[in-house]
């Protein structure tokens, strides 16, 4: 008894590390509890040559991502239909987009995909995201090296987040963030 005692800290901590070792899934529920954002860029802005990115509008006018700086945040968001990751964060944009089109545009790049691919796969989910693609070259700052990746933009170009991977983008630490930033 007195052992344990003398070692409860330790025997805590310990409990605490294998059971994170033990379950990933609950690693990563913490992660996004403690810090919802998984990448902040502080420093790096966005060029208005970047910017300046023809876009052929699937389902919107088409436009140039220049348009939307200035005014609001920008989700910026570069995937492709034929790749599982961003497939399976969509639920989650659509329902971000659902509920913070107001504070926020939405800008999905469909990228390396045929226009009948992406046509289909939005009309088959039933989602209504702004979706794009891109009609002129997208500069080596914005070009993702990994699908899906995400930037978070304020209205003056500078990136918030940015994410290389999927996420739940209808968490509450994304909910937070925009509601903190957006006016």
């Amino acid at each position: 008894m007195n052992f344990i005692k003398k070692n409860i800290f330790y025997l805590v901590a310990t409990a605490l590390i294998a059971t994170l070792l033990l379950f990933p899934s609950l690693k990563l529920k913490l992660k996004d509890l403690f810090f919802p954002v998984a990448q902040i860029e502080n420093a790096v802005i966005v060029s208005d040559a970047d910017y300046d990115i023809q876009l052929k509008g699937i389902n919107v006018p088409s436009t140039n991502l220049k348009n939307f700086k200035g005014n609001k945040l920008v989700f910026l968001n570069f995937w492709g239909t034929w790749c599982p990751p961003c497939r399976e964060e969509w639920p989650t944009i659509q329902k971000l987009y659902d509920a913070k089109k107001d504070k926020t545009e939405f800008v999905l790049i469909a990228m390396q995909d045929e226009e009948a691919a992406v046509v289909k796969f939005l009309k088959e989910n039933n989602y209504t995201v702004p979706v794009y693609i891109a009609q002129s070259p997208i500069s080596g700052d914005l070009l993702p090296k990994v699908f899906p990746t995400t930037f978070l933009l304020d209205k003056n170009g500078r990136i918030l987040l940015k994410e290389d991977a999927s996420k739940d983008w209808n968490s509450k630490g994304v909910h937070t963030l925009i509601d903190n930033i957006a006016p």
